[in-house]
């Protein structure tokens, strides 16, 4: 099953080297103006062939819409939406399994039977419909308060330890062409190039925040905004782990050094620190959520590796050419950005949470309506 969500309804299709790839999404409300302008900035962030750091392999990323918008506003009807692959380049491509990829489990699976060209329905390229339906969940969730930004954190051995202290500051940062702090990012492009140089790939950490989200969102255990969000975060190609708040540094950490104490402020509670990542029990607790995706190397590598032809079936080495991006981080933070913003409105209209905009959405981003808390909160 390709099928992700409740309340929202997500499927996706298509392969990397066949005609196109796609989303349907059902589960929209009728009646939101979607400014499609935005979404193709979303588009153009997670687009190939812009940077020396990323693969070369050009494509537009330009959504056709086939079905759920009339005069650019939702019916109620599914959304239906292609993206077409102009720019594969089959060729590079034969039966020699690809170590790392997707290549030996599909072929356990699908008996040899899957278009795995460019990694086929495995690919980094489906990720483009996920953008897509990030940026439409993005502009719903603006409306009513709810801004969902992303950046990177680390690349390899380089990490950007000057967190925003506000919201204001992590928009600055993730609106960038390579969404990090000035100075890191200078040494993350120079870490990716180097392996670009050697033929070989390197790893990153995404992070994603939602600012402005209410609490009492999530239901506990399966249903925990937690286990909706890190599904949808697991089936982006490349990710292999992922946390939110501290997540995994909580293993060294002392009971007094983990929780969030808290004071009171005019009748409300708030927490002096944001450790668990705005999420206690699978529900959010009012501070900004925090969730951090680590993202493999890319296994498409020139390096010399030893491998199965599942052709002739006898062991063989593959060098693999063609154009791979020696690193998936820095296109792979508006997918991210994307999962959480879906798995947010997902929880939103499975609570009825989702109140209707009068007069059909005109304000088409929100901007911060009733929204950004402090980063610092």
């Amino acid at each position: 099953m390709n099928t992700w969500g409740n309340a929202l309804r997500l499927s996706i299709f298509g392969e990397s080297h066949g005609p196109a790839v796609g989303i349907i999404i059902d589960g929209l409300p009728p009646g939101e103006r979607i400014d499609l302008a935005l979404v193709g900035r979303e588009m153009a962030r997670r687009a190939p062939g812009q940077e020396t750091y990323a693969t070369a392999r050009r494509e537009a990323d330009a959504p056709e819409i086939l079905s759920g918008l009339w005069a650019g506003k939702t019916t109620g009807a599914p959304l239906g939406a292609i993206i077409r692959n102009q720019d594969s380049q089959s060729g590079d491509y034969d039966t020699k399994l690809r170590p790392g990829h997707a290549d030996w489990t599909a072929l356990l699976k699908y008996g040899g039977h899957a278009d795995m060209r460019g990694g086929g329905h495995f690919s980094g390229r489906l990720t483009a419909p996920l953008v897509f339906a990030g940026a439409v969940a993005k502009q719903l969730l603006a409306r009513r308060g709810t801004t969902v930004l992303a950046r990177i954190v680390r690349i390899g051995e380089v990490e950007d330890t000057e967190a925003p202290i506000d919201s204001e500051a992590y928009r600055q940062v993730a609106d960038r062409d390579f969404p990090a702090g000035a100075a890191a990012g200078e040494r993350m492009k120079a870490v990716i190039l180097a392996a670009k140089a050697a033929g070989d790939s390197v790893g990153g950490i995404v992070e994603a925040t939602a600012l402005g989200l209410p609490g009492g969102l999530g239901e506990p255990f399966f249903g925990s905004l937690e286990s909706g969000a890190a599904a949808l975060l697991f089936s982006i190609p490349a990710v292999k782990g992922v946390e939110f708040g501290e997540g995994f540094r909580f293993a060294g950490l002392l009971g007094s050094q983990a929780n969030d104490e808290l004071y009171l402020d005019q009748g409300a509670i708030r927490a002096y620190t944001n450790h668990n990542g705005g999420i206690l029990g699978g529900i959010t607790n009012g501070l900004p959520v925090v969730v951090r995706a680590a993202l493999k190397p890319t296994p498409s590598i020139a390096k010399p590796q030893r491998t199965v032809d599942s052709a002739e079936w006898r062991e063989t080495e593959l060098r693999i050419s063609g154009r791979h991006d020696p690193c998936v981080a820095p296109r792979a933070a508006p997918a991210v950005a994307a999962a959480l913003a879906l798995s947010l409105l997902d929880c939103l209209l499975a609570a009825a949470r989702l109140a209707p905009i009068q007069g059909g959405g005109d304000s088409a981003d929100g901007g911060d309506q009733g929204g950004g808390k402090d980063w610092a909160e």
